[in-house]
């Protein structure tokens, strides 16, 4: 229902927004495991001076479980650094906050909120095209330091479909947290067991057979929100580049493809090896039910982030519990798997008021101070250097690249969605709750990924 009310709200602002800039429109709070030790703060050169001094800039922060105090820190660098007075806002419910005050006409300068989200703010930017273009401040010398930013990016970041929404080649998004994303186990049991960890997907089938026998699930996921990740790193496991790409932009028929059917045919699959209890607790309130269901040895497997160590760090859990990760199987032996990385992102509307201040504070959120600040939370960059310093779980989890996994990202391309057309998550992966329950067929959720994609294909904005 608030999405809903979210959608209503935007459009009958749509009048102030084009004089403004701005049409306005889970996953739930990652949680990170520490970083040990602090990595270390390079002196930045040269002295940049105070270019903004006197002027405020509104920023505009999720708070997940890395904390608000990472966000005071760096904008007080920031502050420190150019001069400029920072006004910020960090809430677990930014949307509900921001959303009055942009039908106000009072937007932020900077906001950081991903994509993936339940209430889709961020994509409702994006499809609306209200976006500031950041493909500048790439070229921009991060403030206080010599170098670019574009120096500092790890790359192929500012290459996806994540950050490039529109295939223009120009950066409307900028790269910032990312996590590896795979299933998520307890490594103990399968020892205990005596299980192999499985390497393709009839692999799998048989450890959920085996499995069952002792009572205990194969499957399990959080919400439905997370099919998304999952599902990304299926197509690309499947199919490769190719299949992927045309995938990700609704291409005429690709689900009548081989490799679109063996897609479905997997989540199918695997829906009949999925917990039960699973579907009435995949919501924002009850999604730690489910991922206590691999906690307690109810299931094995279920998709997830690296945050998902401090997100249930006080949980309890079953004997000999420890945390494993692994990637989506091949479908092929010899095959690789694959893993998702999900990337969290940061951009500037394009009502914001002070837009020139805004890309430097973007700039200075890649300098070696604001990275430094962030690690320390926990929050890891796709800047070089910043898995450097990470230890146990952390380091086994960001490991997963350069143990034979590849790495699928990138996002379903953006489309008009004034037309009232639902979101991907809404026509692609809420029906798998339906798959579990038994109340959706496997051909119905089909004909319904099928219509939805034209219906994407040909509401395409570019």
């Amino acid at each position: 229902m608030k999405k809903k009310v979210l959608a209503l709200g935007l459009a009958a602002v749509m009048l102030l927004a084009i004089l403004a800039g701005y049409t306005p429109a889970d996953k739930p709070t990652p949680t990170p495991a520490p970083v040990d030790p602090t990595p270390d703060v390079v002196d930045p050169t040269p002295d940049a001076g105070k270019s903004l001094e006197g002027q405020t800039l509104k920023v505009a922060a999720i708070e997940t479980a890395y904390g608000a105090q990472m966000w005071q820190d760096v904008c007080k660098a920031f502050e420190e650094e150019t001069g400029a007075t920072v006004e910020l806002t960090t809430e677990a419910n930014l949307e509900d906050v921001l959303d009055p005050q942009i039908q106000a006409g009072n937007f932020p300068d900077v906001v950081h909120l991903a994509t993936g989200r339940e209430a889709a703010m961020t994509e409702q930017f994006i499809n609306n095209k209200l976006l500031v273009d950041l493909t500048d401040v790439l070229d921009m010398t991060v403030p206080g330091e010599s170098a670019k930013v574009s120096d500092k990016i790890v790359g192929g970041f500012t290459d996806t479909g994540v950050t490039n929404p529109y295939g223009d080649g120009h950066t409307y998004l900028a790269p910032m947290f990312y996590s590896p994303c795979g299933l998520f186990y307890n490594a103990g049991l399968l020892n205990e067991k005596g299980w192999s960890l499985p390497t393709t997907w009839d692999e799998m089938w048989a450890l959920g057979d085996t499995a069952k026998a002792e009572g205990i699930y194969l499957f399990t996921y959080p919400t439905t929100g997370y099919f998304d990740a999952f599902f990304y790193a299926l197509m690309y496991s499947v199919g490769g580049p190719d299949f992927y790409n045309k995938a990700l932009n609704y291409e005429e028929g690709i689900w009548d493809t081989a490799e679109g059917q063996k897609c479905f045919e997997i989540v199918a699959k695997l829906a009949s090896y999925t917990n039960p209890k699973t579907p009435s607790q995949a919501n924002d309130a009850d999604f730690t039910k489910n991922q206590q269901l691999v906690l307690d040895n109810e299931a094995i497997f279920m998709p997830n982030g690296t945050w998902i160590v401090g997100e249930m760090a006080n949980a309890t859990r079953a004997d000999g519990f420890e945390w494993g990760m692994c990637p989506l199987p091949a479908v092929e032996a010899g095959k690789n798997g694959a893993s998702y990385c999900w990337l969290e992102q940061a951009w500037i509307p394009s009502g914001a008021a002070n837009v020139d201040a805004a890309k430097q504070f973007v700039a200075f959120l890649y300098s070696d101070k604001a990275c430094a600040i962030f690690a320390q939370a926990g929050a890891i960059q796709p800047v070089a250097g910043q898995t450097d310093n990470l230890e146990g779980d952390n380091k086994m989890f960001y490991s997963i690249y350069d143990n034979g996994a590849d790495a699928a990202m990138g996002n379903f391309a953006a489309y008009d969605t004034t037309g009232g057309l639902p979101s991907v998550r809404e026509a692609f992966f809420d029906p798998v709750n339906g798959l579990v329950a038994g109340t959706t067929t496997v051909d119905q959720w089909i004909a319904g990924v099928k219509t939805a994609s034209d219906s994407f294909r040909a509401a395409l904005v570019g």
